[in-house]
C-alpha cells in the first residue's frame, strides 16, 4: 500500500498536531490572514486539504462578509475521500451562508486550472511534489489568482548550512520524542526518504519570483518548517 497521512493511527489532525511545533498557531495565522484576501465570487482554493479543516475554517471565518465566495478543497490521496465526504455532510449541516459553494475534489492538483481566485492556500504539499512539476503548480497559481489575491503556503525546508540542516533536524527529532517512539520517527523517515525532497527557503522564493510574484514575506517558523505569503 502506498504511504499517505491519510493512514496515521490517531487520524491525520493529531497527527500534523504532534509533529510539527507551533502547527495550530501556523492554522490560525492562515485563516486569520484570509480574511484580506477573500472576496465575493471568487474561488478559494485550498491545495491538498486531507480532512478538510483548513477548508471549512476558511469558510465559517470569512462567510459572513463573503457569503458568495466558493471553496475548493484538491486532495489526491484516496485514504481522505471519506473524510471529506463526511466533511461536506458537516458543512451542509451547519447550514452556512456558502455550503452551495462548496466542492471538494478528489483528483492531483497537477490536474486543475486555477481561475478567478482570491486566495490560494497550501499547508506542506508541494514538498512531496516532484520537484520538476513545483515551478509549473506555483506558475499556474499565480496565473489563476486575482491582482492582489494571494498565496499563502507552508512548506518543509532544507538548510544551506549542512551543521545548522543536523542542529535543526535533531532538536526537531528531540520535539516529536515527546509523542511518538524512536522507532516510529526512523519508521516515518525511511518511508519518506523516496516522497519527501524539501527546497531550501531561497528555491521557494525563487520560484514565487520567477512566477511573477513581487511581494514575500514569511511569517512563520518552526525548525525546518515555514510559512510564506505572496501576493500577486
Amino acid at each position: 500500500m502506498k504511504f499517505t497521512f491519510a493512514h496515521c493511527q490517531e487520524g491525520f489532525d493529531t497527527h500534523i498536531k504532534n509533529s510539527i511545533r507551533g502547527y495550530s498557531g501556523l492554522l490560525d495565522d492562515v485563516v486569520n490572514f484570509s480574511q484580506y484576501f477573500i472576496e465575493d465570487e471568487t474561488n478559494v482554493v485550498d491545495i491538498g486539504c486531507s480532512t478538510g479543516k483548513l477548508t471549512q475554517s476558511l469558510m465559517e471565518y470569512n462567510c459572513e462578509i463573503t457569503p458568495d465566495a466558493r471553496y475548493v478543497g484538491v486532495e489526491v490521496a484516496e485514504g481522505f475521500f471519506k473524510d471529506l465526504d463526511k466533511k461536506a455532510d458537516q458543512i451542509y449541516k451547519k447550514g452556512l451562508p456558502i455550503r452551495a459553494f462548496v466542492e471538494f475534489i478528489y483528483d492531483d492538483i497537477r490536474n486543475y486550472k486555477f481561475e478567478n481566485c482570491s486566495l490560494v492556500t497550501s499547508l506542506f504539499t508541494l514538498q512531496f511534489m516532484p520537484k520538476k512539476d513545483r515551478t509549473k503548480v506555483i506558475q499556474d497559481i499565480y496565473d489563476g489568482l486575482n491582482e492582489g489575491g494571494g498565496f499563502i503556503f507552508a512548506e518543509k525546508i532544507d538548510c544551506e548550512n549542512s551543521r545548522i540542516q543536523d542542529m535543526m533536524t535533531f532538536n526537531y527529532y528531540d520535539y516529536k520524542r515527546q509523542k511518538f517512539e524512536y522507532d516510529d520517527i526512523m519508521t516515518k523517515e525511511r518511508t519518506l526518504r523516496h516522497m519527501l525532497k524539501p527546497d531550501t527557503i531561497k528555491k521557494l522564493e525563487q520560484m514565487l519570483l520567477d512566477a511573477g510574484f513581487t511581494q514575500i514575506q514569511r511569517f512563520w517558523q518552526n525548525h525546518l518548517f515555514v510559512g510564506i505569503i505572496a501576493i500577486k
